[in-house]
């Protein structure tokens, strides 16, 4: 058997179902959409089995984009998971047959406390489709497996459903990206959208800086002794007026030879540098440094004073690229 060939035609299969799927998206979707987007409390996802597993993945979904969501497993829900369940929650059951008798036996119980209930099958004539409140169509004409029992394309038309709900709840909500960030504090977009310069930055002692009248004797020992490559250099008001990188060491070495020494930070200093606010996004800075091709930004006060110096490898560290 060649199995690219058999891996392509199932592929096609699934991607021709999503693609049936979307043309067949009505008023249903905008109801179901609205009914989770005014849920007072809690978005409660359930399913069996293969639909458990996506319905898993769709309470987890919600839950990143602020709706706070729960999978309850149906055949655990009549031995006390039932209590999970509040007057102001939204049930969503996934049942490609829409006939699962554990999803069904949560019925009674919703009605009793007129809990909502929106349901994805694959037959609108099912017990759970006909009691549902809102009954969103995810049928497939066909299953990828060849035996046509395994679930395949029909999971993948209710794993595709659930996360077109939960963008068109990130439109309707109008999450931000920082919005989202604040979900994810532990993973790579919250890091970029949370840290920020003054998190990162050298400061006080740690902070590099020699004045205009310094000798580059001593400015050399600074850059040196605080291992940035940079050292700030400040006028007499303590102020930024320059920067002196390895960069310079070396080009003023090669120009002036022992007499480089003897010069003030003043005369080999780069004025006018690079400065960021201690405010701004540590992945903006990444960005300077990259358009800029250097390794460390100046970050000064209102007044102009230094606050401190942020290194590019402070922020490669925090995992932002």
């Amino acid at each position: 058997m060649d199995t690219i060939e058999e891996a392509r035609r199932v592929l096609k299969i699934e991607a021709q179902a999503l693609l049936e799927l979307s043309e067949r998206l009505d008023a249903s979707f905008q109801q179901a959409l609205q009914l989770i987007h005014r849920c007072l409390g809690r978005v409660i996802v359930t399913g069996m089995g293969k639909s458990g597993l996506v319905g898993k993945k769709i309470a987890a979904t919600f839950s990143s984009i602020g709706v706070p969501s729960y999978f309850l497993h149906p055949a655990e829900a009549g031995h006390g998971d039932l209590g999970l369940l509040t007057r102001e929650d939204v049930l969503l059951a996934i049942s490609n047959s829409g006939e699962t008798q554990e999803v069904l036996q949560l019925l009674p119980h919703l009605k009793r406390f007129g809990v909502p209930l929106v349901a994805l099958t694959g037959n609108a004539s099912s017990t759970l489709a006909r009691a549902a409140d809102v009954h969103i169509d995810i049928r497939v004409s066909q299953e990828a497996c060849p035996l046509g029992v395994v679930p395949t394309a029909s999971s993948t038309a209710a794993l595709a459903m659930g996360d077109a709900l939960a963008v068109a709840l990130i439109k309707l909500r109008g999450l931000s990206p920082q919005d989202f960030a604040t979900f994810h504090p532990g993973g790579s977009l919250g890091r970029k959208l949370l840290i920020k310069v003054g998190d990162l930055m050298h400061t006080g002692q740690g902070l590099p800086r020699v004045w205009t009248h310094t000798p580059m004797s001593e400015a050399v020992v600074e850059i040196s002794s605080k291992r940035l490559g940079i050292t700030t250099v400040l006028d007499a008001e303590e102020k930024v007026v320059g920067v002196i990188t390895d960069g310079d060491l070396r080009r003023g070495i090669q120009r002036w030879g022992r007499e480089f020494f003897d010069l003030k930070a003043g005369d080999v200093m780069t004025p006018k540098p690079k400065c960021i606010g201690p405010e701004e996004l540590a992945a903006r800075a990444l960005a300077v440094m990259q358009t800029h091709s250097i390794t460390a930004l100046v970050v000064p006060d209102s007044q102009g004073r230094a606050l401190g110096v942020l290194h590019i490898h402070d922020i490669l560290k925090q995992g932002i690229a």
